[in-house]
C-alpha cells in the first residue's frame, strides 16, 4: 500500500515560512505558525515553506521556485498538507487526511483528545530524563528497545494510560528475552485486525508469514520489523518474533 503522503514534523523555531492571503484561514495559519515559533514573512522572501489562501497565481511562482507550498483547501495543488493537532507537552499526534477532508481530521482529533491522558507529555520527558540509567541497564539497543516496549505496553509498567513510573521500573525487573507469538488473520482488511494482533505486529521485532498474507497487514508493523517469508525456525533470535498466517 502506498503512502500519499510521508508524515513529518518539522521545527519551525526561528524559521522563515511565507504566507499569502487574508481573512480566517489565514489568521488561523498564523497563529499556527506563531506557535511553532516561525518567522512569518512575505512572498519574496527566502524560505522553504509556503502557506497561500486563494492565490493560485502565487502557488505557481513559488512552485517554480522551489518552494513547498501548502493550498489552504486546494490538496490537489499542495506539496504539503497541515494535519489536526493533539498535544499533550513534547507528544504530538497529528491526524492527517491528505488536505481532502478537514472536517473528518478535526472529529477525529476531538475523539483522541478524550483518549490521551494529560500527563504524556511528563511520561516522555521522564524517559529522555532516563536514557543514560536505560542505556547502562541494557546497553543492547535491541535489549533496551525491547524493554521499553514491553513496559509501553497495555498493562505494562509504564502503560502510558495507566499509573507510570519511570523510576520504579527503572528499579525493578524488566525480561527482554525472546518469545514467539502466532496470529491468525481472518480478513484482508487490517481494520479487522483483533487489539492483540494489532498490538503483535507493533511490538514484534521480526515477522514470519505466509505468501498470502496481504501487504496491508504487514504494513501494521513496525517499520524497521524484519519481515520473513517463511516458517519460524527452531531459534528464531532475540526479542519477540511474530508467527503470522491467514485463516483457511
Amino acid at each position: 500500500m502506498t503512502l500519499h503522503s510521508l508524515p513529518l514534523f518539522v521545527r519551525l523555531a526561528g524559521r522563515a515560512v511565507i504566507l499569502i492571503g487574508a481573512g480566517e484561514a489565514a489568521d488561523a495559519k498564523r497563529r499556527l505558525l506563531e506557535r511553532a515559533g516561525a518567522t512569518i514573512v512575505g512572498e519574496d522572501a527566502a524560505a522553504s515553506l509556503a502557506i497561500v489562501i486563494d492565490d493560485e497565481a502565487a502557488v505557481a511562482r513559488l512552485k517554480a521556485r522551489g518552494v513547498l507550498v501548502n493550498a489552504v483547501d486546494r490538496p490537489e495543488l499542495c506539496d504539503f498538507t497541515l494535519p489536526a493537532i493533539v498535544e499533550r507537552g513534547d507528544v504530538i499526534v497529528a491526524i492527517g487526511t491528505g488536505g481532502v477532508s478537514a472536517g473528518l481530521a478535526a472529529a477525529l482529533r476531538q475523539r483522541i483528545e478524550g483518549w490521551l491522558p494529560a500527563r504524556l507529555g511528563d511520561l516522555a520527558k521522564a524517559l529522555y530524563s532516563a536514557r543514560d540509567a536505560m542505556r547502562a541497564r541494557w546497553p543492547d539497543g535491541g535489549d533496551r528497545r525491547r524493554a521499553i516496549g514491553a513496559a509501553l505496553a497495555p498493562g505494562g509498567a509504564l502503560d502510558p494510560f495507566g499509573d507510570a513510573d519511570v523510576d520504579h521500573w527503572l528499579g525493578g525487573d524488566s525480561d527482554a528475552a525472546g518469545a514467539v507469538a502466532r496470529i491468525m488473520v481472518t480478513s484482508p482488511d487490517p481494520d479487522d485486525l483483533t487489539l492483540r494482533s494489532a498490538r503483535l505486529l507493533g511490538l514484534a521485532d521480526r515477522i514470519h508469514h505466509r505468501d498470502d498474507v496481504p501487504a496491508a497487514i504487514l504494513d501494521r508493523a513496525r517499520a524497521d520489523a524484519v519481515r520473513i517469508c517463511g516458517a519460524v525456525p527452531t531459534e528464531p533470535g532475540p526479542g519477540l518474533t511474530l508467527d503470522v498466517e491467514m485463516a483457511r
